[in-house]
Order: C-alpha cells, then sequence, then structure tokens
C-alpha cells in the first residue's frame, strides 16, 4: 500500500519543476545617458530582443569600398567561421537533449553459443554439458517518466546555451564588422596624412633647392642651407616611419578578410576633411539591454544555470523508468520466427537515493554557486555596456568640439606660412620663422586628418557598443 502510494503521489508530481525562477537582478538601467543632453521618448522595460534585425549599419557612412569589404570579410574570416561552426554544435547538443523527452525505440538481433559447467547446470560432477546456441530478434523500448522536470529542465538548459553561442556568434560578427570598419578608416587616415607629408617633402626638396642657390649667390648663410637639409631629412624619416605603420595596419586588413598579408593591397585612397560622417542616435539606456549581443548572451547563461540547478535538484528524488522488449529466441535459426519462439519483457522500476555520500546535495550547491557567478557576470557586462555608449558619446563629443578648432587652425596657420613664406624670399624675416610656421602648418593639418579618422572609428565604436544599429526613439 505504502508504495502504490509513493508511485501515485510521484506520478501527481510529474512536471512539477524545481529549477527557480530566472533572477532578474537589478542593474540600475538610467533614464538617459551622462553624454546625451536629451533623449526623446519616455523609458521601457527592457526585453531582450537580441534576434532582431541589425541591418547593414555601415552602409550610412556612403562608402562603397566598405561596403565590398564587410561583404568579404563576413564570407572569409575564419574567426566568425569558427564561431558558426560552434552554433552548430550548440544546436545539435539541444537536438540531443530533446531526443530524451521522446521513448527510445531499438532493433535487436544477435546469435550466443555457450557452455554451462556441470555445476552451473545443476547436474553431477563429470556429465558432460553439450553446448547450445540461442538466436534472438526484436525490439526494446524504454522510457523516462519526466519526474520533477529533470529532463525538461536539461532541455532548457541546452536552449538556453544554444542561444546563448548564438548570441555570442553576433557579438563576434558585430566586432569583425567593426574591427573592419575601423581599420578601414585609420588606413584612409594614414593615406591622407601621407598625400600631406608627401606635399611637404616636395616643398621641402624645393627649399633645399632654391637656398642652395641663393647662398650660391652669397644671399644667404650657409646656416640656412644646413637647417633646409636637417628639415627635409627629418621629414623623409617621418615619410618612412609612417609608411611602416601603414603597413602593419593594411597586414590586420587583410587577416580581418581572411588573406594572407603576403598577397593583399590596398590601394591609397586618402580620407577626406569633408568624408561623409553619420549622426548616430544613442536612443535610451533601457534599449540597450535589448541589442548588444553580449548582454543577451550573459542572459541566456543566467538561463542555462537557472535550469541546471533544477537538474541538480531532481537527482535528489524520485526516478521512475519504463522498459520493453519483445522479439523472439530459438535454438535453431529456422525456428526464430514462429510463434512458439516468442517472448517479451516490461519493466516499471522505480528509483530513490538513499546514501550516496553528499554527492548530489554537493551538485545542487554547485548549480547554484554557478547560477550565482551568471548573475554577477550578466551584471557585469550590463555596466560594461552602458559604459561603453558613455565611452564613446564622450569620444564623438570631444572630436566634435576638436574639429571644429582645428580647422580655424587649419585656415590662420595656411596664411601665416604664406606670409612667413612671402616675407623670407622679400628678405625681411629669417629661414627659421619659415620653417617654424611650415612646421606649424604641417602639425595642424596632420591633426586635422587624424581628427577625421578618429571621428569615423569613434562613430563605428558608438555603433558597435549600441549593438551594431540603431532607431530612432518615438
Amino acid at each position: 500500500m505504502f508504495k502504490t502510494s509513493a508511485l501515485v503521489t510521484a506520478l501527481v508530481l510529474a512536471g512539477c519543476s524545481l529549477a527557480p525562477t530566472v533572477p532578474q537582478p537589478d542593474v540600475g538601467v538610467p533614464s538617459a545617458y551622462k553624454e546625451v543632453t536629451a533623449v526623446e521618448g519616455s523609458w521601457k522595460a527592457a526585453a531582450p530582443s537580441e534576434a532582431q534585425q541589425r541591418g547593414a549599419w555601415w552602409v550610412t557612412f556612403g562608402d562603397a569600398k566598405l561596403n565590398a569589404l564587410e561583404e568579404q570579410a563576413a564570407k572569409a574570416n575564419p574567426t566568425l567561421a569558427s564561431a558558426a561552426a560552434r552554433v552548430k554544435a550548440a544546436r545539435a547538443s539541444l537536438g540531443s537533449a530533446e531526443a530524451d523527452r521522446w521513448p527510445q525505440l531499438g532493433l535487436n538481433a544477435g546469435a550466443t553459443r555457450s557452455r554451462s559447467a556441470p555445476a552451473q547446470a545443476g547436474v553431477p560432477a563429470g556429465t558432460p554439458v553439450s553446448p547450445s546456441t540461442v538466436y534472438t530478434a526484436g525490439l526494446g523500448a524504454s522510457y523516462e517518466v519526466d519526474l520533477f522536470q529533470r529532463v525538461g529542465n536539461g532541455v532548457n538548459a541546452a536552449r538556453a546555451d544554444a542561444e546563448q553561442v548564438e548570441a555570442s556568434y553576433r557579438s563576434v560578427l558585430l566586432a569583425l564588422q567593426a574591427d573592419v570598419a575601423q581599420t578601414y578608416f585609420a588606413l584612409r587616415a594614414l593615406d591622407a596624412e601621407a598625400a600631406q607629408l608627401d606635399a611637404t617633402l616636395a616643398l621641402r626638396t624645393e627649399n633645399v633647392r632654391l637656398i642652395g642657390k641663393r647662398f650660391q649667390a652669397g644671399d644667404v648663410a650657409e646656416l640656412d642651407v644646413a637647417r633646409s637639409r636637417t628639415e627635409l631629412s627629418t621629414l623623409q624619416a617621418e615619410v618612412v616611419a609612417l609608411r611602416g605603420s601603414r603597413a602593419r595596419i593594411e597586414h590586420s586588413l587583410a587577416l580581418l578578410l581572411g588573406q594572407a598579408p603576403s598577397g593583399f593591397s590596398f590601394e591609397n585612397q586618402p580620407l577626406a576633411l569633408d568624408a561623409s560622417v553619420p549622426v548616430v542616435p544613442p536612443g535610451l539606456p533601457s534599449a540597450l539591454l535589448e541589442r548588444r549581443p553580449d548582454v543577451t548572451a550573459a542572459q541566456r547563461s543566467m538561463a542555462a544555470a537557472t535550469a541546471r540547478v533544477g537538474v541538480a535538484k531532481s537527482a535528489l528524488f524520485p526516478a521512475l523508468a519504463l522498459t520493453a522488449n519483445g522479439g523472439y529466441a530459438s535454438n535453431e535459426l529456422s525456428e526464430l520466427f514462429k510463434t512458439n519462439a516468442q517472448s517479451w519483457l516490461t519493466s516499471l522500476v522505480f528509483s530513490l537515493p538513499i546514501i550516496d555520500g553528499g554527492r548530489n546535495k554537493a551538485a545542487v550547491k554547485r548549480a547554484e554557486a554557478q547560477l550565482e557567478g551568471a548573475v554577477a557576470d550578466y551584471r557585469q557586462s550590463v555596466l560594461t555596456a552602458f559604459a561603453d555608449v558613455e565611452d564613446n558619446l564622450s569620444g564623438l563629443r570631444s572630436v566634435r568640439e576638436q574639429v571644429g578648432f582645428t580647422d580655424a587652425a587649419v585656415a590662420s596657420a595656411r596664411r601665416a606660412a604664406e606670409l612667413a613664406d612671402k616675407r623670407y624670399r622679400a628678405g625681411e624675416d629669417s629661414y627659421l620663422q619659415l620653417l617654424e610656421a611650415q612646421r606649424d602648418l604641417l602639425t595642424i593639418e596632420r591633426q586635422a586628418v587624424k581628427l577625421r579618422g578618429t571621428w569615423a572609428t569613434t562613430t563605428v565604436g558608438l555603433i558597435r557598443s549600441l549593438g551594431g544599429g540603431w532607431e530612432t526613439t518615438q
């Protein structure tokens, strides 16, 4: 009576999950970013929606070459291919876990030949015992009644794992897209800087020639000749260093595109000072939790850890397994499939752990500790996401302000260089004053080009920190 009652109670409890509710950590989502003075719309609760379409965000830069590079990287980058393979493996693991929900059916067939000892056969010692052959063929079935959702929680954990790996894949894809764009703009900024150095190098070379003539004519001192040659050699060294930097960045771009650096060459394409850079609306901080793939991955890891707590707890409770076997068995192969050779067996096994040395309780504690760690990782990923956006917003604000001042400085430096050149040619100023004016112009022009490159790369960084795209808030 007691066993029957226990069995009935277990069947009634079948389907009860022992997994706790997935935690909802309080991450203190702000209503607006610190670096944004005004944000349209109202605060809304965040719900993971990582799967929403990101779109080709880089097309907003209006650069056909960048579009082609992004497409090439998505097809050929080995790191992305490795991440895609992990997604396939995770989905296969989910399929394996889901198979446990269904009865297992298998076909078995074989033959055994054996000979028992006289004692095993129950005859006196020394009695001859002939060997025997048994042929069998049949079907076997087994099914675990999912008491306390052990199987169900295992499937939930596997599904959350698969979703976490898919989110990680999107994170790798986003990182690749951003790296390609940032490397591309960095390379173009170097090309623009190199173009400025080449123009200045031509000017320095011409200065050396003209000053050499004036020295021969006795118009200037030998000091001016030495200074002009020093400036030329110094600038030549800078050009060589810049070419080395460009080569290294070009190699980095080749790797992102899945190519060997030795077989890759990027044509010279200077970044114009009026290059188009889109303005990215950051939206609401709550929306960030919906778009960042790394935040989604951390949230799904937390869900998987929650389900595994339920799996661990179910080991402390009863388990019920049903098995059935049916088929044929005969000593003669020709008699195997006759009616009198039929056999069958069914069993219902009800098991409950009593003494396990504390193994199952330790497994529960381990699963709960892993859940605590997953919660902490999720909070950290959220805080990091907010910090990334704030950093890029601050960087963009700073760059925009610098660009305004730098453009004004370029205009005044060019005027100063023109006046210094005229005064030197008229003999009103020394060559040293001309050199200082030309140095100032080169320095501020290079800074202006670098700022344009920084503006583009920081904009890409903001898009990346926002999860790979943006939508205007209604």
